[in-house]
């Protein structure tokens, strides 16, 4: 997976907007206005995705291109590396755990939550985090 993948896949997610919050080479995607991933434009080597706190443990200790994320809370965010042993399947899971995570627990109202989890579910998008 490239930067260019990245983006694509990223984008094809329900609600999913891309916008520079910060400066104008860290790009920040949304899903309901709540940031789930952030790759940095002039070095994109890899990107941070929100994790489950014992499943970023596991996923550190598992992979050598996870890490915890640099200025970001090391208990919910990881930094991977697009180049190494994950495949492009295993790095669209976690992006796709991110995403869900975002939605199940940070989307509010709750009204606009249970909108988007009905987009998630016609769309039949699964966190099938579990299978790592």
């Amino acid at each position: 997976m490239d930067i260019i993948d990245f983006r694509a896949y990223c984008l094809s997610l329900p609600e999913v907007e891309e916008c520079f919050p910060f400066d104008d080479v860290t790009l920040v995607f949304k899903v309901a206005g709540r940031m789930f991933t952030v790759v940095g434009l002039d070095n994109p080597i890899g990107f941070v995705v929100k994790c489950d706190p014992d499943r970023a443990i596991a996923l550190r200790d598992k992979y050598e291109q996870v890490k915890a994320a640099f200025h970001f809370n090391k208990k919910h965010w990881n930094s991977i590396r697009f180049a190494g042993k994950m495949s492009d399947e295993e790095l669209r899971r976690e992006i796709r755990h991110s995403y869900l995570l975002v939605v199940q627990q940070n989307v509010t109202p709750k009204a606009r939550r249970l909108e988007v989890l009905g987009m998630v579910n016609k769309e039949q998008i699964r966190d099938d985090a579990e299978r790592f």
